[in-house]
């Protein structure tokens, strides 16, 4: 595997926040902290890493591709249950926390550049592909899926914030945000049926969904308190509202 994409490959638009802002070795080096800290931040991990292990099982000797790896969180907790991990990123600076996180976890994960839109991989290489928190942030979310698609044999699995849940209004506010000038992740929320329509146009299609939470994540957060999160997320989930409101939103495709 080359670790070096085709430029000419690449998105027009390489101001696109979602290369300027995780190209900051600050924004890296507290990136796990702010996504993965305290009690929330460790049910999130958690749960992600559950999903995923049903996802690609058995994961034991997978060969799996983790698109926008950024810290390595989801190639770390693979190459744990004993697959096979290239993680690739765009970011050489959350590159470089990733292998020091796997270095310190005592996993081997092999770590290189490469573009969502563009990976320096050949088709079918990989078992899987996963890409986790990407697809809410690139230029074109489309040729992203497509290049997933087409560099693996068998699964992929992505998640979204879902469009009909509580994470629009967040993401609006963000975009507006942005139009004023702040620096701000102006993330995008996506419908289930228009993901698995990209998936159908390269041939795969949806086998598994999961939803996380009801309320918004920064909400849970901002509680900081497990057991609360547990009952009302649980109460939640019994009366219905997981399946009508649930996100982020994590989409498993068979080829």
């Amino acid at each position: 595997m080359s670790g070096t994409p085709d430029p000419a490959a690449r998105p027009a638009d390489e101001n696109h926040y979602s290369y300027r802002h995780y190209a900051d070795a600050k924004v890296a080096e507290g990136f796990d902290d702010l996504r993965f800290g305290g009690p929330i931040g460790r049910l999130l991990l958690e749960s992600q890493q559950a999903v995923l292990v049903e996802a690609l099982a058995p994961v034991s000797g997978r060969r799996v591709l983790d698109v926008g790896t950024g810290t390595g969180r989801a190639a770390i907790g693979l190459a744990q249950v004993g697959a096979t991990v290239v993680g690739v990123d765009a970011s050489a600076e959350m590159l470089q926390v990733a292998a020091a996180r796997a270095k310190a976890a005592g996993v081997t994960v092999q770590f290189e550049r490469g573009d969502a839109h563009a990976l320096p991989v050949g088709d079918r290489t990989f078992d899987a592909a996963v890409s986790l928190r990407v697809l809410m942030h690139t230029v074109d979310w489309k040729a992203c899926v497509a290049e997933l698609c087409r560099v693996s044999r068998w699964r992929v699995v992505v998640d979204f914030p879902a469009l009909g849940s509580f994470a629009a209004i967040e993401s609006g506010t963000r975009h507006l945000g942005n139009a004023l000038g702040r620096r701000v992740e102006a993330y995008r929320v996506m419908a289930e049926r228009d993901v698995a329509s990209a998936f159908a146009a390269s041939g795969f299609r949806v086998v598994m969904i999961r939803r996380q939470f009801v309320l918004p994540i920064a909400l849970h957060k901002a509680v900081g308190r497990l057991g609360v999160t547990r009952t009302i997320e649980g109460a939640l989930r019994k009366i219905g509202l997981l399946r009508l409101l649930g996100s982020p939103v994590t989409m498993v495709a068979e080829r």
